[in-house]
Parts: structure tokens; sequence; C-alpha cells
């Protein structure tokens, strides 16, 4: 059981050695900052608290959020034992030890227990199986924190059976109540020290802090650990104790998670939405935070096709050459032709109409099987290809009025009209349509009998969706 204990809010423990975020932890759930759209009046968690009771939950939030702290404190609000595990070291016979315990504490002292399992997302799916009996029956209630999406992470079983909340980053002004807190507490805190700290600074240190309390934390009694280190005698956190501190880069991005694919989510509707401005926000947030360049210049490509595609056929050529800029230059010269690249594509006309003739041409050719190719557009080289009727009636369009063979089809018989690619009446597009329209009617006009039955009369194509 050493991955497993139990944590006692009311007894008193030395603070000697713990980290500053560690020895801040409020000890009430009336102290607890953040999080009101689950706790505050009239909130489910709210009500569930108001009435001694509480449920088995999932708590999904990025790093430093309180995840682990609410934990605590539901406990303690509903006078049950909390029985912390980590899925990242603990295993079944983990699970089972504080089981055993907790069904003790219920038939022995009456007490209901609540088990935490920090990182949950981490357990595989034979150790989350393994909590549904307890859970259901009510042994233990519990507590699952993940910074994973747990629609992916966590077995439908287990969700089914537990709430999700959503813990949201806190906003600047909360972290600079708990900087304050931690700079006047004496007990617990930074008191102590009689450290100075300007307003300023505190609110420089709150918004880089990223919506991360314990970086906060964590940040701050680096940053005093430096003041005390002077000689100076001053007792004052000053701009270049901060700023030494907050050297490296500080946002929240998590490669191949959620933050990464919401940002990328965010730059492709910016672009698709006509939005230089948020284009270039997403962008500078996503390279600022490390993501590869050349993953943003291989989706900025794909948006070249997928979003302006004919429009504007200039797009894609343009995010290739910023893409082949950058592995010329490097960062951040080739960075600068990302942004060019994408600030075009936001601003150009749109067109998804490839795109969206692509997928219904893929979906006929994938679920339609092995459609014959007619024989009028079969290749025949030899003699027998010849007699056999290939090639029997094809029409070179190069020798044709306009180099067009007007009436003529190319599409399987059983596919015949149908039409997968309508230009939008966007950009480039708009010409595109209209010289379509015109062929369109030569075919009409010219009444071959493959094209009379598609389009009887004049009748447009079928429309793929």
């Amino acid at each position: 059981m050493s991955q497993q204990k139990q944590i006692n809010l009311d007894s008193p423990v030395t603070s000697a050695g713990r980290p500053l975020a560690d020895r801040m932890r409020p000890a009430r759930l009336a102290d607890y900052v953040g999080q009101t759209h689950i706790l505050g009046p009239d909130k489910p968690l709210a009500r569930a608290l108001a009435a001694g009771r509480i449920h088995s939950m999932i708590l999904w939030g990025p790093p430093g959020t309180g995840k682990t702290t609410l934990a605590r404190l539901l406990a303690a609000e509903v006078d049950i034992r909390f029985v912390q595990i980590s899925a990242v070291m603990a295993g079944v016979k983990d699970i089972r030890a504080a089981v055993a315990e907790a069904r003790t504490a219920r038939e022995a002292e009456g007490r209901g227990t609540l088990l935490f399992v920090d990182e949950v997302h981490r357990f595989n799916k034979a150790q989350q199986d393994g909590l549904l009996p307890y859970v259901e029956d009510g042994t233990v209630v519990l507590v699952g924190a993940t910074t994973e999406n747990p629609s992916f992470e966590v077995n439908n079983a287990l969700l089914s059976r537990t709430r999700t909340y959503v813990l949201r980053a806190l906003e600047p002004v909360v972290v600079r109540e708990l900087i304050d807190r931690a700079l006047d507490d004496s007990e617990h805190g930074l008191g102590a020290r009689e450290l100075d700290m300007s307003a300023e600074l505190r609110d420089q240190l709150a918004a880089r802090a990223d919506g991360d309390a314990r970086r906060a934390l964590n940040l701050l009694e680096l940053a005093a650990d430096i003041a005390a280190g002077r000689d100076d005698g001053r007792g004052e956190i000053t701009q270049a104790d901060l700023d030494e501190v907050l050297r490296e880069g500080l946002r929240r991005f998590d490669k191949g998670g959620d933050y990464f694919y919401d940002q990328m989510s965010a730059l492709h509707k910016s672009v698709r939405g006509s939005d230089p401005d948020a284009t270039l926000y997403w962008l500078s947030r996503m390279l600022e935070a490390g993501c590869d360049p050349r993953y943003v210049a291989r989706r900025v490509t794909r948006m070249a096709s997928e979003d302006i595609g004919n429009a504007d056929p200039r797009a894609l050529r343009l995010t290739l050459d910023a893409w082949d800029t950058y592995e010329r230059l490097g960062s951040p010269e080739g960075e600068l032709a990302i942004a060019q690249a994408a600030v075009y594509l936001a601003c150009a006309p749109k067109s998804n109409a490839v795109y969206m003739a692509f997928n219904a041409a893929w979906r006929d050719a994938r679920e339609r099987g092995t459609l014959e190719v007619p024989m009028h557009i079969r290749n025949a080289p030899t003699k027998l290809m010849k007699d056999l009727g290939y090639a029997d009636g094809y029409r070179y369009a190069h020798n044709e009025t306009e180099g067009y063979a007007a009436g003529d089809s190319y599409l399987p018989e059983e596919l015949a009209g149908t039409r997968y690619y309508e230009p939008v009446a966007r950009g480039l597009e708009i010409k595109i349509g209209e010289k379509l329209a015109r062929l369109r009617e030569r075919d009409v006009q010219a009444r071959d009998p493959r094209v009379s039955r598609s389009h009887p009369q004049g009748a447009p194509g079928k429309q793929r969706e």
C-alpha cells in the first residue's frame, strides 16, 4: 500500500520541506477559489454537497486547476475518508487493498470512503474495469482526475457510472488572489519572510502562470528564494527575480493531446472564417509553445486545398513555397513565410467544392464495387482489343469544336450523369462554373444517347452529396 494514503485535513502536518503549493492547499471548501461553474449556487455538485451527499465523478482539466484539492475538500465536506492512489504507480493489488480498507471502515465505523485516483487515464482497461463493482455497490465514491479527454481515455462502462466535471484554467484574477494569500500567510505561506512584491509584478506572475495555480505558487517560491539569497537586504522580489524564473515559455501545449488539437482546430477555423487576425494569433500560440513549424506548414497546405481550392489555386502554391522556405531558412525566418501563407489563405475566396467532390467520388469508388470502364474510353493497344470494341467510338477532344466532345460521357454507365464537382460562386470558381454550365448545355444540345439517359431534355445531372 505504498501508493495509498489517507489524509486527515484536520490533523497538524509539519510544513518542513513541503512546496509552497502544497502548503497553501485550502482546508475548507469555502476557501477554494475558481471553478464556480460547478461549485456555484444551484449547480449540481453544490446541491449534492448541501444535501450531505457526494457521487462518483471524473474531474477533467489542465494541470494546476485544483483537481486533487477539490477531491480532498469534497471528502472533508461530507465527512468521509479520503484515500488517494496514483494510476501511474498503482495496480489492481492497490485497488483491492483500498477497497478492503473501505469495507472495513464502513462496517466498523459506518464511514464511507472517497477513493481518489490521480491520472485515472493511465489505468488500462482491466484496471478501470476493476473499479466498477465497488463504484456500483457504493463501497467507494470514486473521484478520478485526468488531464486527458475522458471520452477517449476512460472506459465507457466507467464513464456511465460517473459524472464528468470540466475544470477550467484559472483566470488571472483568481491566480492573483492565491499569490496574495501566499505572500500574506505567515503560517503556511511566505508571510514570515516579510517579502515585498509590487502589485504590478504580482499581476505579471498571475498572467504568466497560464491558469495554473501550482505553477504560479512554485514560481513565486523560486522568486522568493532568489530574493532571499541576495545580500542587498532589500527583502523584495524584483523584476529581475521574476524574469529569472519566467525565462522559459509557460504556455500549455501537449503535443498530440487535446490542447494541441484544439489550437490547431482554432487555427483552421480562423482561416476558414476569413479572419487573418485570429489566424495569426493561433499560429503564434502554437509556434511560441513549441509546435513543429513543419507540422503547421503541412496542415496549412491542406487548408489550401480543403477550404480555398479552385477559388484561388495560387493558395496551394504559396503554402508549398512557405513550407519550402522554412526547410531552407529554418527558424525564425521560415516561420514568417508560414505566417504569410496562412494570412493569404484567410483572406482568399473560399471553396470546399473540390474537397466535397473528392469525398463523394471516393465513397462511390469504395462502395460501388468495380464498375466497368466504358468501352469507348478503354485503351486499345492491340488488334484483338480493337476487334472487341475497345476505344470504339472514342472522340479525340482536341479535334472537336472548342476542344470539347459535346455529348460524350466518361463515367461508368451506372454513374452516368452524376456530378461531384459543383463550383461555388466565389473567386476563380465563378469562371469555372460558367464554363461548365456552357459545356453541359452543349451536351444537352448534342442529344447523345448516353447523355439523354441521364439528362433527358436538358435535365441536370444527379448531384452527389
